[in-house]
């Protein structure tokens, strides 16, 4: 990585390295470290971020557990693991990874390049896990907190206003399926409207359409939302339809589309 393209990572990530080659190797893929090897055996530590993903997935545990039991201390386990399991998990974490253009920085062997490798969920969530282990290693623990509070979790659950119910820590595509199927409705259908801007920095729009009737109360509903992938905005799409529901008239009255 060029130098203005770690101070561009480390000004996202809200830390500067004392020790840049941390961030450098959290950043390349085991298809790249091989290419580099040539097909030698190396001895010692490998050179790309497979065991700084194990480090990071551990120190993500950890730190998420604990804000958890701080800010929740009314919580019981079960709701604790489900917020928790919610915050970890790959489906919320490549939200964090897509923020912070992790896919612009890795480093990848010619044949992961050619398939899509900056794109990949799962690649783009391991990186983002290695990260978090490179600050830690440079760093300590409480960088690492900080900054998986202010990218990871804490923008997360202000969004969801935890409440207490187990309805809130659900996706809200799940809880707008959920909520039409109790309703007799249809399923809702997602559709991608556009897409611009460059390669690695795309906007998506996603419509989705909830189909009205007498138990909603509505005609039928679209919902319109932008995102930085299209996964991101269809749950922000499927809040509204999902709020929209919730707050249509119970007594089977019309309100206009929203559109």
């Amino acid at each position: 990585m060029r130098a203005r393209e770690i101070a561009e990572l480390e000004a996202a990530l809200g830390y500067t390295f004392r020790r840049p080659e941390l961030l450098e190797q959290a950043l390349t893929h085991s298809s790249q470290a091989k290419e580099r090897e040539s097909g030698t055996v190396e001895s010692g530590r490998r050179g790309d971020n497979e065991q700084m993903e194990f480090l990071g997935d551990a120190v993500l545990s950890l730190v998420t557990s604990e804000g958890l039991y701080q800010r929740f201390p009314e919580f019981h386990e079960g709701k604790l693991s489900k917020l928790r399991a919610h915050l970890v998990s790959e489906r919320h974490l490549i939200g964090a990874a897509e923020q912070l253009q992790l896919g612009h920085y890795l480093h990848l062997g010619k044949g992961e390049e050619k398939s899509g490798g900056r794109a990949k969920t799962a690649l783009l969530v391991d990186a983002l896990e290695a990260v978090i282990a490179a600050i830690y290693l440079d760093g300590g623990l409480e960088p690492a907190r900080k900054m998986i509070e202010v990218i990871v979790t804490q923008p997360e659950l202000d969004r969801m206003q935890v409440e207490g119910g187990d309805a809130t820590v659900m996706d809200a595509k799940s809880a707008l399926q959920e909520r039409v199927q109790a309703m007799g409705q249809g399923q809702p259908s997602y559709v991608l409207v556009r897409e611009h801007g460059p390669e690695h920095r795309k906007t998506f729009t996603v419509e989705v359409r909830v189909a009205g009737g007498e138990l909603a109360g509505t005609r039928d509903f679209v919902g319109r939302a932008e995102g930085p992938t299209k996964k991101r905005a269809e749950q922000e799409a499927a809040r509204q339809a999902l709020e929209h529901l919730i707050a249509a008239p119970a007594d089977g009255q019309e309100k206009p589309s929203h559109r």
